[in-house]
């Protein structure tokens, strides 16, 4: 088989290194991939976003299956014009991927279906969205309701913290058209848990969850970023908790997208909350999220190209799908200064022992070697029996590799050892 994979992270880098366990596969594509995924797959610096490119590239090379992952070419059809094409796909059409291409449409979708999240009002004017937040509760949450690269949210501490952001996103159009209607929302409490889940539109099959790092700093102190890190699974995601989010928010929401004539079929990540009430979405994606894939992709046993493709064929009640009974822990090593300004081109000095367990993010090629060229620039993963184990496993990795500028978080997975009652 010839397998195709828009995207250039390290979530494509996980997804390309599991689908190569299959026998089957003959080549692996990465559109447009980065230099740190040579060894994986073959590079053709076709952009993620040329949608004809993507299509032409896989006719001509005679694609037999394509995985779309990022979310600006699902959101914009890429599985579409594919299909158009006769190249089967994981991943959702456009009509699906909405669900996390406008956070209006997601939260008019829970309140129309019943599904649990944080109470919000929706506005298209700068002056009453001002207005609202001159009474609102404090703390208050302002997203964009585009896609914003993941950093459309905002969470306002004070009335003064939300009047910058509706003027940030709304006026100086901060995330450009994205910004162009926002969610004003109620502030959530308790641990965050990130599901990805594998839907066929008639069968929900979670996977292991995982616990982001989204702030830059030791602590969650500094700005958001994409992701630090991640552990899997997490420790507040218990059995009680699973069956409820099962009977209350997978299965209504995969049967509210049905009921409005959107099924979605790939990756649906549910972004939640354990509050006092009982979980709560935050958010959804339509796609395998960056950097959880890198967590909970290790822990799965069941070929991940079989999965997909039962996804794709609507078969997906049909396969077992099952997971190791043990840890991991992904620590990013970034670009000192991310997620602002910071320097790229700095050679990179990865062990070959350690190289199976790297996720390369931003890495570019330069007379032979191989060089940073992001703000996440790699995921170092561990697996193990425990969590303490992986994290230290983790670390290890992290410690034998080398690039100027690097920086990471020390303290990846403390808060999920303190719920295990473990901290170090």
């Amino acid at each position: 088989m010839k397998v195709l994979v828009v995207g250039s992270g390290g979530r494509e880098h996980a997804i390309i290194k599991k689908i190569k366990e299959n026998k089957n596969v003959e080549c692996i594509y990465a559109l447009p991939g980065n230099a740190g995924m040579a060894d994986d797959a073959v590079l053709t610096g076709i952009k993620a976003d040329d949608k004809a490119g993507i299509v032409k590239f896989a006719l001509d090379s005679k694609i037999d299956y394509a995985v779309v992952a990022p979310d600006n070419p699902l959101v914009d059809g890429c599985v579409d014009a594919l299909e158009a094409e006769g190249i089967p796909c994981f991943g959702p059409q456009a009509k699906a991927a909405i669900i996390e291409g406008s956070k209006v449409f997601s939260k008019d979708l829970m309140k129309k279906y019943g599904i649990p999240t944080a109470a919000y009002e929706v506005f298209s004017d700068a002056k009453a969205a001002q207005k609202y937040v001159e009474s609102c509760p404090i703390p208050t949450v302002i997203k964009a309701d585009g896609l914003a690269l993941g950093k459309g949210v905002i969470i306002a501490m004070s009335r003064e913290e939300a009047k910058d952001a509706i003027k940030s996103i709304m006026e100086d159009k901060q995330f450009g058209d994205s910004g162009n209607n926002i969610v004003i929302e109620e502030f959530l409490e308790g641990p965050e848990v990130s599901v990805l889940s594998f839907t066929d539109g008639k069968t929900v099959v979670p996977m292991i969850s995982s616990m982001d790092h989204k702030r830059a700093m030791d602590g969650d102190q500094g700005l958001n970023t994409g992701g630090m890190g991640t552990i899997a699974p997490n420790p507040y995601y218990t059995k009680e908790v699973a069956d409820r989010c099962m009977e209350e928010i997978f299965l209504p929401t995969m049967a509210a997208m049905n009921k409005e004539g959107r099924t979605f079929k790939g990756c649906l990540y549910f972004g939640l909350m354990i509050t006092k009430d009982g979980p709560k979405v935050i958010e959804y994606n339509c796609r395998f999220g960056d950097p959880e894939t890198q967590v909970v992709l290790p822990l799965l046993k069941t070929d991940l190209l079989d999965v997909m493709m039962a996804v794709t064929e609507e078969r997906l009640a049909d396969i077992n799908v099952e997971w190791a009974d043990e840890s991991a822990c992904c620590v990013i090593m970034a670009s000192k200064g991310y997620p602002q300004s910071y320097e790229k081109g700095y050679e990179m000095d990865i062990p070959a022992d350690v190289k199976p367990c790297v996720y390369v993010a931003g890495a570019a090629e330069k007379d032979g070697k191989l060089v940073t060229n992001g703000g996440r620039v790699l995921g170092c993963t561990a697996t193990a029996a425990d969590l303490p184990a992986a994290i230290d496993a983790a670390y290890k990795m992290v410690k034998r590799i080398s690039f100027g500028n690097a920086y990471y978080r020390n303290d990846i997975g403390s808060k999920a050892l303190a719920a295990l009652g473990k901290d170090k």
